[in-house]
């Protein structure tokens, strides 16, 4: 093997090897850990599809046990969640999530600015006093990976 080739097989070995190493941190998932997640929801007709994709993340790491999930919700998307307006199917989903280890996170803000409490919210949910943008900087700087679907 003449020097070129035995310097370009060097050279893919350590890319190859710097990338398994750069895509294991930004997953956070090595061996032995699990992986971090906030979703962020303030879209109300995206609440549907990031409940979703909860379940999803949830069935596709093969459930709640290896992986830690946080929603954290506010602005118009809270209406969904309010008790009183809450369609069966996010009563379920909400339900099944909290049971699943989920935080289930409202912005303390938007609670004020809709006049809700948490006895107006779906059971599950905690009152993110300081709002629900401080709790998601909270979550990363922790480690969490942050999806706005």
């Amino acid at each position: 093997m003449n020097r070129r080739n035995i310097l370009w097989s060097a050279v893919s070995a350590l890319g190859a090897a710097f990338g398994a190493s750069r895509a294991q941190a930004a997953t956070g998932a090595g061996p032995g850990n699990k992986l971090k997640v906030v979703y962020h929801l303030s879209d109300a007709e995206k609440v549907n599809f990031v409940l979703g994709n909860i379940q999803n993340h949830i069935d596709g790491v093969g459930g709640p046990d290896h992986v830690t999930i946080a929603l954290v919700i506010h602005g118009p998307a809270l209406k969904a969640f309010h008790s009183a307006q809450a369609n069966p199917d996010i009563s379920r989903r909400v339900s099944d999530f909290s049971k699943d280890g989920v935080e289930l996170a409202a912005c303390g803000n938007t609670m004020k600015a809709q006049n809700v409490t948490l006895a107006d919210l779906l059971p599950g949910f905690v009152n993110l006093e300081r709002g629900g943008v401080v709790r998601i900087a909270e979550l990363q700087s922790q480690g969490y990976l942050y999806l706005r679907p």
